[in-house]
């Protein structure tokens, strides 16, 4: 079981123009004014602000809306688009009902690039229909928007600027934001924040510290004969010349590719190693065109504090992006759901009042139960591979074997347990040792690992 565990962890490793077709929307009434709030469920709709437009907001307006929720989603620039490979797991398709038309390709050639240009190629074990979709992350937004406003959610297009608390459990929430250079105010019984690494709904409620990276990426135009090469194909690169702690990549798009690095430790180098990874891809995009230039912050942790009161934080903004790959998209789409659900759940049962203790139980403790061992395993599992060239070396070798990547691919798809055989799991782990010490990796790196060991014994 530990062993399985393990696998479902490391899958995460390999996370990162459209008409869309109009949508029924539901008219919800005007702004509530400063009245005082009874979040009763018998006495009127309870009342949501949720502060930030990406896949976390818009899971979450829809599954308050759906439900009856008065939901305000409110988004500063519904036109605008993040960096982002735009990788997310196949599961994600159903689970989230996603058309295939918004899909611009379908991975089935995944290569990690060493150092020293070692390759492993992943796609060798594929099912018939598997693939990775690569979706642009303004296509995907916008549609989620429209989708949670088809369901009665209000799209407000402003910037949200600051937060009054309540004074007693039946007061409202003050939310105040900037619309059209005029100052706007919503009272309203819960909040949410999904405004990203940035958050300034993190920032009212003291969430606490966190650790940010920063991700740069350029979309460039190919030629047609250079496109063609990655009609299938994603490339990841690691090194210290493209990253001192992440890695760089390659990812296809409708008509361009997506190139990008991003790091934790040297922000400040960024656009050093921006120049490192065009270099390393080097030939295979020489000619294109850059029609696009975007840098945003990532965060590197959950934060300290997700929830106070009756405010809640989802995606980015509760720092629910994976270590080692950057995968952020399924988990901000699941977060903002998985909190929408569990407000209404909270809402329509008993008295119907939302509370910090329910919302506790019923988000948080149900999000980290399913997620957190994920995220800090694939801290450690960064610790040990990225340090350094001779770990990157160790992990693309490891990484070659067709046991390994049939296990990623089966956890990744599907984010669930993949089924592993015990004396393969056995093997695995023993070529796990051999290439730590053949790339000379001790010390530290191997207390890491064995780390790792125990949070998955402990996991199953």
């Amino acid at each position: 079981m530990a062993s399985n565990t393990h696998h479902r962890l490391l899958s995460s490793t390999f996370s990162t123009s459209f008409l869309l077709p109009p949508l029924k929307r539901k008219t919800p009434s005007s702004p509530p004014s400063f009245s005082i709030i009874s979040a009763r469920a018998d006495s009127r709709p309870l009342r949501a602000a949720v502060i930030g437009g990406g896949p976390a907001g818009s899971s979450a307006s829809e599954a308050l809306a759906a439900a009856g929720v008065e939901t305000y989603l409110l988004e500063r620039s519904p036109g605008g688009s993040k960096p982002c490979g735009g990788a997310i797991p196949l599961c994600m398709l159903d689970e989230f009902s996603i058309p295939e038309e918004l899909v611009d390709r379908r991975v089935t050639q995944m290569r990690i690039i060493s150092p020293s240009n070692l390759h492993a190629d992943f796609g060798k074990t594929l099912r018939p229909g598997e693939h990775i979709p690569m979706l642009r992350r303004e296509v995907l937004d916008a549609f989620l928007r429209r989708r949670a406003e088809s369901s009665g959610a209000r799209l407000i297009a402003g910037l949200f600027t600051a937060l009054e608390s309540p004074s007693s459990a039946t007061e409202p929430y003050i939310v105040h934001y900037v619309k059209d250079g005029s100052v706007n105010t919503i009272a309203v019984d819960v909040v949410i924040g999904a405004d990203g690494a940035n958050s300034r709904v993190a920032k009212a409620i003291d969430a606490g510290p966190y650790a940010q990276a920063i991700a740069f990426q350029e979309r460039i135009r190919l030629p047609p004969a250079k496109m063609e090469r990655y009609a299938d194909l994603a490339e990841m690169y690691v090194g210290g010349d493209v990253s001192p702690d992440f890695y760089g990549w390659v990812f296809p798009k409708c008509d361009h590719v997506a190139v990008g690095t991003g790091t934790t430790v040297a922000r400040s180098q960024i656009k050093k190693f921006q120049a490192g990874i065009r270099a390393r891809a080097g030939g295979k995009i020489a000619g294109g065109e850059v029609i696009r230039v975007e840098a945003h912050p990532i965060p590197e942790h959950p934060r300290p504090r997700r929830v106070r009161g009756r405010v809640a934080l989802v995606g980015d903004a509760a720092g629910y992006v994976t270590k080692c790959s950057g995968e952020g998209i399924y988990f901000a789409a699941k977060s903002g759901r998985m909190c929408g659900e569990a407000i209404v759940k909270i809402w329509k049962k008993g008295e119907g009042m939302v509370t910090e203790e329910e919302l506790k139980k019923e988000y948080l403790r149900k999000w980290d139960g399913e997620y957190l061992g994920m995220f800090r395993f694939l801290d450690l599992l960064q610790r040990v591979f990225y340090g350094s060239n001779i770990g990157r070396e160790a992990l693309v070798e490891m990484c070659q074997d067709e046991y390994v990547q049939r296990m990623t691919f089966d956890s990744y798809f599907y984010k669930r347990l993949a089924e592993g055989d015990r004396w393969k799991d056995v093997g695995l782990m023993l070529k796990t040792v051999a290439s730590l010490v053949k790339a000379r990796i001790v010390g530290r790196e191997m207390e890491n690992l064995m780390e790792m060991q125990q949070l998955v014994g402990n996991k199953s």
